[in-house]
């Protein structure tokens, strides 16, 4: 090949220089060189370097864990490719609010069943210090601490998050309105109070000493004994967000469990557990408010319908609920839904079938199963811990209801997006 054939030198000088630049550039940027294509043509593209995930820090006490509680973590993981959650101990909690309804392993239990949640921190200081925040940083990589666009506001009326937003690490996330542990625990407060004052209903049983709300009206709208009417809207967005947006496949093993699942504990998380252990599929069905008061008492269920129905769906062990579901499990229910078994836990509220049993159809076509539950908590448990220390309860709502009163007055409070 002649000189003249490649090009001359002019032009193949030019190429060395170019190729020459580039090599460089790879060297400063990380860029991979690849081979001349023909035509003389110079192909390059940045090395794949894996890029490190972005870990966002929630910390709260998630007593009486709500959908208010799993909403928040939703929000915060979406700030994030890893959510690692703190959970406040007992004694931070009595520190600062009164005791929790909850202990701390009951409450690790449920954090850590919540789908968007990839690590737990248990015994979490109340308020974030400077120890405290370099650990986060230093051993845990995170990049941002998450909270709330509500206060919280230590004993002495500060911020627990200031050194947070100090560091310029602080994001924030909207409050979900229409519930709280504070607002759950007064629903059952109130009705002890008004039992004291005046008993027109001499109901014995447990379920049928607490309402839901104040002068609640039932359904019907009349101001009577029944199911509150909660302030709680919800829309199919809320509804999808918490969805896992799967179907079975179709040769799933469908396990089903239905129930109340009325204040969401840790009881119904690890039955919940167990049961999608034994397939591929779990399908949750959620009574409806009016069953739950026929079977339960009046004065129940505490959550409405559409609360409890997020709470379930919240838990990775869930992969869809059936919202409304019938008390009895029927053969027309088993062949719609391709269930394959159908399980109930041992200990239960209403497991004393005397006059119709719901599961008789399943137990007919042998495809039902009793469960050992791991706990024995229902939520007449959570119940009794509230009217056992009520005083205590009572006080934790003021002292709360105070701390956030003086810090409206001492600052001008802005909400975050």
């Amino acid at each position: 090949m002649s000189w003249a054939e490649l090009g001359g030198g002019s032009r193949l000088s030019e190429k060395w220089v170019i190729g020459g630049a580039l090599l460089g550039l790879t060297v400063v940027l990380g860029i991979s060189l690849a081979a001349l294509p023909q035509g003389g043509g110079i192909f390059w593209m940045r090395k794949n370097k894996k890029k490190r995930p972005i870990r966002v820090y929630m910390d709260g006490c998630f007593d009486m864990m709500h959908y208010g509680h799993c909403n928040a973590l939703r929000q915060a993981r979406a700030l994030g490719d890893q959510l690692v959650v703190g959970v406040v101990s007992d004694a931070e909690i009595t520190a600062n609010k009164g005791p929790p309804v909850t202990p701390l392993n009951e409450r690790m239990i449920m954090v850590s069943a919540v789908k968007w949640v990839d690590e737990v921190i248990p015994d979490a200081p109340y308020a974030i210090t400077e120890d405290f925040m370099k650990k986060l940083f230093d051993e845990y990589d995170i990049d941002y601490i998450i909270h709330g666009d509500d206060p919280c506001i230590l004993p002495d009326g500060t911020d627990a998050y200031a050194l947070a937003k100090k560091a310029g690490r602080y994001k924030q996330i909207k409050r979900t309105e229409g519930v709280s542990s504070t607002d759950i625990v007064g629903r059952m407060l109130l009705c002890v109070r008004e039992r004291s004052t005046g008993d027109s209903h001499n109901h014995s049983s447990l379920q049928r000493q607490f309402s839901s709300g104040h002068s609640h009206k039932s359904e019907d709208g009349g101001s009577k004994s029944g199911t509150r009417v909660s302030h709680f809207l919800p829309t199919s967005r809320r509804i999808v967000q918490f969805s896992n947006g799967k179907g079975p496949g179709p040769d799933a093993r469908i396990v089903y469990i239905d129930g109340a699942f009325d204040l969401f504990h840790a009881g119904h998380v690890e039955i919940l557990r167990l049961a999608r252990g034994l397939g591929d599929f779990l399908l949750v069905g959620i009574h409806t408010d009016q069953t739950v008061s026929a079977n339960r008492g009046a004065h129940r269920p505490i959550m409405n319908l559409h609360e409890r129905s997020l709470s379930v769906l919240a838990c990775r062990y869930v992969d869809e609920v059936i919202i409304g579901a019938p008390w009895e499990v029927s053969k027309d229910m088993i062949t719609t839904f391709n269930i394959s078994l159908v399980v109930h836990g041992t200990v239960a509220e209403d497991n004393d079938f005397q006059k119709e049993n719901p599961y008789a159809v399943p137990i007919s076509m042998g495809i039902f199963k009793l469960l050992e539950s791991p706990l024995d908590i229902t939520t007449s448990t959570i119940i009794r811990r509230i009217v056992s220390n009520h005083e205590a309860y009572q006080k934790r709502n003021e002292k709360k209801n105070e701390s956030e009163r003086r810090y409206y007055e001492d600052k001008t409070y802005v909400s975050g997006d």
